[in-house]
């Protein structure tokens, strides 16, 4: 038996399948990129939370995470025990790459999670508590946690229901804690 080799057709055929097996991996990694993105800035933000939280309880001393822009937040220290945050900590402010909004209102477009030197957390102009959201580049973007559900006693990450980038609100009720 004569053996030929492969032709020039079956060669064109599989190098044209594993091009558009590439180019279908190519877009399926980069929303995956995108959904990990976001997550990680959640969890982020949700870490630096949770230590100014427990830097309140150590340092007995009331500690606010404000958010001066949709694109930064920052972490400040009452260091003269008057009740207002005076000093803003080392490492901050911290710029995010995607959007945060809120379910809350604050005074002037500041909006301000305060923690008592108890850890109690109360945002500012609404006491029962308020959500944080992180909005993806795309409708598309999936993460595991996009939002931060925020109480007195408790501050939980979740995932949006409805994406705000697909008319999804910002609240408590869209914010699914796991």
């Amino acid at each position: 038996m004569k053996d030929r080799g492969i032709t020039l057709i079956e060669l064109i055929i599989v190098i044209s399948i594993i091009g558009v097996l590439l180019i279908a991996l190519g877009f399926s990694f980069e929303g995956w990129m995108g959904g990990y993105r976001v997550e990680s800035q959640t969890k982020e933000m949700y870490v630096d939370l949770m230590n100014a939280r427990a830097r309140a309880m150590q340092r007995n001393r009331v500690h606010a995470v404000d958010f001066p822009s949709a694109a930064q937040y920052r972490i400040r220290e009452d260091t003269d025990e008057d009740n207002v945050t005076d000093s803003i900590l080392p490492s901050y402010p911290k710029t995010v790459q995607y959007n945060i909004s809120w379910s809350w209102s604050g005074a002037s477009n500041q909006y301000r999670v305060n923690f008592d030197n108890r850890g109690i957390v109360q945002p500012e102009s609404n006491p029962l508590g308020g959500t944080i959201c992180i909005s993806g580049s795309s409708p598309t973007t999936s993460p595991d946690y996009d939002c931060i559900k925020i109480s007195q006693l408790r501050i939980n990450m979740g995932k949006l229901s409805t994406q705000i980038s697909a008319g999804g609100a910002c609240n408590a009720a869209n914010c699914v804690a796991r």
